[in-house]
Parts: structure tokens; C-alpha cells; sequence
């Protein structure tokens, strides 16, 4: 019963000593290990996984993504026979709530899905104009693992879809405060841009001479098609009416090229038709009837 009293008073004097704050200095050593604060309560984790299939350059797209975000769990690949349902479970089993899969199309189209998982909602995009970090070859520069700032267009404040995919990114590209795996301070911005109807994702450095801006990459452009109530699946909540698919755009290259050739073969044909066959132009009999010469006189 004493070693019980005794074990109950070390937890009351345990329980009222209060918690310390880490102050950290201001200048921090990048080989320096930083000393960690319990007071990781943001719990975000983002699986980040990607189909069979997928371009090089879309698998590196993927990796930086992966570097970017600390908080971020990689998966193998997924197998196109599969449902999309199945990134749920999978989920579930990495115990992440948030989810960025990348879906390969014919070998040349990417797809990005962002997805909170289980209940939703989820966004599906087409991925355009990518450019990776290795690829840019950008003079910006920024320490692994660090936190990163959200800048958002006003654009996105204007609709009520924008308003849903400004909080989507924001709990996925957003670095949990006091995370184990991350850098507590931020030396790099994530920019979301509006124009021509299309989100552009860039990635800049916050110089630390007069905190100006650099970029560093990767640098990709999303077009949404469609927003869904589940976590990949369920209910249609936005569907872009300006989107037109990649096979319905190479359609209408290859009608126009085709039509070009129609034209070019008709007017080819035309300008055969009205070429003369003979040499000169065929003359009208009845313009030497007036005409006298001296044999006539005589």
C-alpha cells in the first residue's frame, strides 16, 4: 500500500508541473537536430500514391510532391483493374486521411485525384504543362522537410467550388504544425493561381536578404472536371463546362488537319479544271468577216 502512495504522489507532482515551451533560438544550424514539441495535434497524413503506367515524367512530378510534404506516406503502385475504392482502404491501413493519386492515361494523360478520406469530398483534375524540379533547373533553393506558406488567388473567394478546392488543398498541401518529420519554420511558398479557369501550382523561395522570391519548382497546371460529394465516387457537387477531354482535343487537331488537306486537294482540282487544254485560246471564226485583204480587191 506505501509503494502505492508513493507511485500515486510522483504522478500528482508530475501532473502539476506545468509544460515548458521550447524557445528556439533565432538563428538555427540546418545540422543541427532539432529539439521536437509534443504538441503535434494537426495529425494530417496525406498517402501519396500513383497507376501502372504513368510517364517519367509524371513519376518524378510525383516523387517531388513526396519531398515537398513531410507529412506525406508513399505507396507502390496501383493496378488499373483495380476500383478506385480501394485507396480507401488502403488509406485506412496507413492510417492517412488524406490522399493524392495519380492516374495514367494511354501512356501520355495524367490525371491527379484529391481526396479527404473516408467521407469526402474528392476532386478529380487534369494535369497539364508539367515541368519537375530537376527539369526547371530554377535557382530557388529550400531545406528538406520545412513548412511551407499557402498563398491563394482572390479568384478563389469569387464561386463556391473554388471556396471547397481552396480548403481541399489547404489541408493537403498545408504541413501539420510541430509535425515529427518537419522543420519548425518556413522558408518557401506554395502559390494557387486562377487563370483561364485553370489552378496554376508554383513553388517559390523566401530569400532571406530583402525576402524576395525565387522559384523553385515543380511547376504544374490543374484543370478541374469534376467534384464529388465521396471520397472517390459518390454524388456529382461541380462539373466544369468548359472541360473538353485530351482524346476529344486530339479529335479536333486531326479534323483540322484533315480539312486542311480537303481544301488543299479541291482547290488543287479547281485550278485543273479551269486550266485551258490547248496552248492558246480558241479564236472566233466570225471576227475576220469584215476584214479585206489585197487578194479580195483584185
Amino acid at each position: 500500500m506505501a509503494k502505492r502512495k508513493h507511485e500515486n504522489k510522483d504522478q500528482d507532482e508530475s501532473a502539476k508541473k506545468p509544460k515548458e515551451d521550447i524557445v528556439l533560438p533565432p538563428v538555427i544550424n540546418s545540422n543541427e537536430p532539432v529539439q521536437r514539441q509534443k504538441k503535434w495535434i494537426n495529425k494530417q497524413r496525406v498517402l501519396v500514391l500513383s497507376s501502372r503506367g504513368i510517364g517519367y515524367r509524371s513519376r518524378h512530378l510525383m516523387l517531388d510532391l513526396r519531398s515537398l510534404l513531410p507529412h506525406s506516406k508513399p505507396e507502390s503502385k496501383m493496378d488499373n483493374k483495380d476500383k478506385l475504392f480501394v485507396i480507401n482502404e488502403m488509406c485506412e491501413m496507413k492510417n492517412c486521411n488524406k490522399c493524392i493519386y495519380f492516374e495514367g492515361k494511354k501512356k501520355m494523360d495524367l490525371y491527379m485525384w484529391l481526396s479527404n478520406v473516408p467521407r469526402g469530398p474528392s476532386a478529380k483534375f487534369l494535369v497539364e504543362n508539367v515541368h519537375t524540379m530537376s527539369e526547371l533547373k530554377m535557382t530557388g533553393n529550400c531545406l528538406k522537410a520545412s513548412r511551407p506558406l499557402l498563398s491563394f488567388s482572390k479568384e478563389f473567394e469569387q464561386e463556391e467550388h473554388w471556396q471547397l478546392l481552396k480548403e481541399l488543398f489547404t489541408q493537403i498541401f498545408s504541413v501539420p504544425n510541430h509535425h515529427p518529420k518537419s522543420q519548425p519554420f518556413f522558408d518557401h511558398v506554395f502559390n494557387f493561381s486562377i487563370v483561364d479557369n485553370r489552378i496554376w501550382f508554383r513553388n517559390y523561395q523566401i530569400l532571406e536578404e530583402d525576402a524576395s522570391l525565387a522559384e523553385i519548382g515543380p511547376r504544374f497546371v490543374l484543370n478541374p472536371i469534376r467534384i464529388f460529394e465521396g471520397s472517390f465516387g459518390g454524388p456529382t457537387l461541380y462539373i466544369n463546362p468548359s472541360y473538353t477531354s485530351p482524346n476529344e482535343h486530339r479529335r479536333m487537331l486531326r479534323r483540322s488537319v484533315a480539312a486542311k488537306y480537303l481544301m488543299k486537294v479541291e482547290s488543287k482540282k479547281g485550278h485543273e479544271s479551269r486550266k485551258p487544254t490547248n496552248s492558246s485560246y480558241d479564236l472566233d471564226p466570225t471576227d475576220d468577216f469584215f476584214t479585206v485583204t489585197p487578194e479580195d480587191v483584185g
